[in-house]
């Protein structure tokens, strides 16, 4: 039950956080939005590190510590392309795209973890599938063999994959270390970014106390409770359980992201975003 709870928690907290990520995307960009996001979420949460140095002491190894340093530059750059998608395509598109996370999440424990799917869930992944062309894919384009793929869907989809891998392996040092320091760990590449995009000259844009700083401040504190409800749930029970249940975000995101930005929707998108959720739903359900 505990996994279930907490797998709500990251429900809510992507689904309201990416609604500010979304604005900030669009005042500063999708990159400097995604530094400054991770370097808030370091930040506030470095304040709780002494509570568990004790619990880390006899449970770290050197390479759990890199495996999950490297598992932390999927996350990062899975909510790159995320921002990135959303600040130059549709949001309700895009955000439902990206959270079909949940089926690469599903496969990959599937083959790497040998959680054995039931045949309710894999019709459920089959109806996501359907949704994911429909929303992705014009009919009509292709009936005149002009098929093209939006700036925004490419993003949401490469997130999809960055995503699908970091919630599948994340498991392994939320098992060993839990959930405080799995999530922590996975915020400090950011740190390794930071510092190469300085070096590099990147040009990196400070948010303004007044306009994008309290935007992007919200969505940091809102996608950390997220994380953290999400790989304390995993901590709790199986990741093709958790997967899916925080996967359903798209259900709060999605009318949100259409009453906030007001951008149109192609019936046959809105046909596809529907059994993209509804795919979702029932893998969610079909999973507890």
């Amino acid at each position: 039950m505990e996994a279930i709870i907490f797998a709500l928690v990251a429900f809510v907290g992507w689904g309201t956080g990416d609604i500010f990520g979304t604005i900030a995307s669009r005042k500063i960009g999708a990159y400097n939005t995604t530094l400054w996001n991770f370097i808030f979420r370091i930040a506030l949460f470095t304040l709780f590190v002494p509570l568990g140095l004790n619990s880390l002491q006899n449970s770290i190894t050197p390479s759990l510590f890199i495996f999950n340093i490297f598992l932390g530059f999927f996350l990062f750059f899975g909510l790159v392309f995320l921002n990135q998608g959303l600040r130059v395509g549709n949001p309700s598109i895009v955000g439902a795209i990206g959270a079909s996370y949940i089926l690469p999440v599903v496969v990959f424990s599937t083959l790497f973890f040998g959680e054995k799917l039931a045949p309710t869930q894999i019709t459920s992944i089959a109806i996501l599938f359907i949704g994911l062309i429909l929303t992705t894919l014009d009919i009509k384009e292709i009936q005149k063999r002009k098929v093209t793929l939006q700036k925004g869907i490419i993003f949401a989809f490469i997130a999809m994959i960055c995503w699908g891998i970091f919630f599948t392996f994340i498991r392994i040092p939320a098992h060993q270390i839990g959930w405080f320091w799995t999530s922590y760990f996975a915020y400090l590449p950011v740190g390794i970014v930071f510092i190469a995009t300085s070096i590099y000259s990147k040009k990196i844009i400070v948010p303004k106390f007044k306009g994008t700083f309290p935007i992007i401040i919200i969505a940091a504190v809102l996608l950390s409770l997220a994380d953290f409800g999400y790989n304390f749930a995993l901590s709790k029970g199986m990741a093709s359980i958790v997967g899916p249940i925080s996967g359903s975000y798209p259900i709060l995101f999605v009318p949100l992201a259409y009453l906030v930005f007001k951008e149109p929707i192609k019936k046959q998108q809105i046909l596809g975003i529907v059994t993209t959720l509804i795919g979702i739903v029932l893998l969610s359900i079909f999973s507890i």
